[in-house]
């Protein structure tokens, strides 16, 4: 089946919300928090003034793009998950659509039953429709034998459930490599850190206190991003996959009920 519309849209915006996290983290990185005000002496080359919290993180050095845009990414990923698997759960809860499902299917009206999910709509009500729609149909054939209906009631079950699940799971893997990716990044900016404070101590005499200062600055700032970054994109994707968890259950009893019915019923 081929991408509406709608998907095509949410195809191109992922597409473009890592570069565009990107450009955004590199201009907040060199003209924000590099800007000469920030620092002593007006240059970026000394150290941040006092308390100047964009000059600290600058000091993170180039690392710190990177972990700003796998931030970004998570923010703007967190925010779209949230009102599209919102929009999946429809106008009530999956717990009360199952419910009021069920209550027209055990008094055998498969009209208000197809009623009930135009109203409430989201992913539940739309396989629910679905399958009621096969219901219909296949309650006038006359040639099928009731197990191959039960069969091709299950069949249209599964290809309605493959549509919907896709679109309620799309973004939810890049948030789990953020996971991971940004604990190394951030790693990985702590170890250049250090490098730079050895190599300061490692000065004959007394030790570039401006360097080791730098350095340990650079790796505590890659240790705070890289968490930060890690902890919200893993809290983000247990809660949507927690959520799309709940939808999958209320997904399964619907249509466990509206099968169960033809077989007692047919």
């Amino acid at each position: 089946m081929k991408p509406t519309g709608f998907a095509k849209i949410q195809n191109t915006f992922a597409a473009l919300v890592i570069p565009i996290a990107f450009v955004i983290a590199l201009f907040v990185y060199f003209v924000l928090m590099g800007a000469s005000s920030n620092f002593q002496g007006n240059n970026p080359d000394n150290s941040p003034l006092q308390g100047n919290f964009l000059g600290i993180i600058y000091k993170g050095g180039y690392i710190v793009p990177i972990l700003m845009t796998l931030l970004l990414t998570v923010l703007t990923f967190s925010v779209e998950r949230y009102f599209t698997i919102g929009k999946a759960h429809g106008n009530t809860t999956p717990v009360k659509f199952v419910a009021r499902l069920k209550e027209f299917l055990a008094a055998d009206d498969i009209k208000g039953a197809r009623a009930e999910c135009d109203l409430v709509q989201g992913s539940v009500a739309n396989v629910a429709k679905s399958t009621l729609d096969q219901y219909e149909l296949l309650e006038k054939d006359k040639n099928m034998t009731k197990e191959q209906k039960i069969l091709a009631l299950e069949k249209n079950i599964e290809e309605a459930i493959s549509l919907e699940l896709p679109g309620l799971e799309e973004n939810l893997p890049t948030l789990a490599t953020i996971t991971s990716l940004a604990t190394l990044m951030g790693l990985l900016g702590t170890v250049l850190g250090m490098i730079k404070s050895f190599a300061a101590m490692a000065n004959a005499g007394a030790p570039d206190s401006v360097a080791l200062a730098s350095g340990i600055s650079e790796a505590l700032v890659n240790t705070a991003f890289g968490i930060a970054s890690a902890a919200l994109a893993m809290v983000s994707y247990s809660y949507f996959t927690t959520r799309i968890d709940k939808l999958t259950y209320a997904i399964d009893e619907a249509s466990y009920s509206i099968v169960q019915t033809f077989a007692a019923k047919h």
